[in-house]
């Protein structure tokens, strides 16, 4: 294993994980738009399903077609300066893992209104509906991103090692 094997691991993982992002959101939006077309007591669900799905598909794509190049350029980085890899990785990881908790934050706030949806107006189909559509989103993104955010706890560990 090389000296910046830590840099391909982390980045090879976050590709990973943005695939994955990229598939649920494809499939959300189609579960919303069968529900949509079936006129399911549940279609209440579609409005926030897409409009998260939307999120994965973005992000998803984003990080999994720059994952590559950037892995590619660090890594070279880390072999030709390693002064100059931590001076640009350190202050990039701190605001990545420094918006983890913005992302917690909304990702439980909308946990907890789907939550207060569901209970409070569980006699309503549409806001039931739509309150489960923001707990099953809102619940699969703050578990990702608890996977994420130890990565990207680990691999800043690793930059401030090497």
């Amino acid at each position: 294993m090389n000296d910046a094997a830590f840099i391909r691991d982390y980045f090879l993982a976050e590709k990973h994980e943005a695939l994955l992002f990229m598939l649920v959101g494809a499939a959300t939006i189609a579960l919303a738009l069968w529900l949509m077309r079936r006129r399911s007591a549940w279609r209440g669900m579609a409005g926030p399903l897409v409009a998260v799905a939307l999120i994965q598909l973005v992000v998803g794509s984003t990080v999994y077609l720059r994952s590559d190049a950037q892995s590619a350029r660090l890594q070279q980085l880390h072999r030709d300066d390693l002064t100059q890899f931590k001076a640009l990785e350190r202050p990039r990881m701190k605001t990545v893992i420094a918006n983890f908790e913005l992302y917690k934050a909304i990702e439980l706030g909308l946990l907890a209104l789907g939550m207060a949806l569901v209970v409070l107006l569980r006699n309503h189909e549409f806001w039931l509906a739509f309150g489960f559509g923001l707990v099953l989103q809102a619940g699969f993104m703050l578990a990702l991103d608890f996977f994420a955010e130890a990565r990207a706890h680990d691999y800043f560990k690793a930059v401030l090692g090497a």
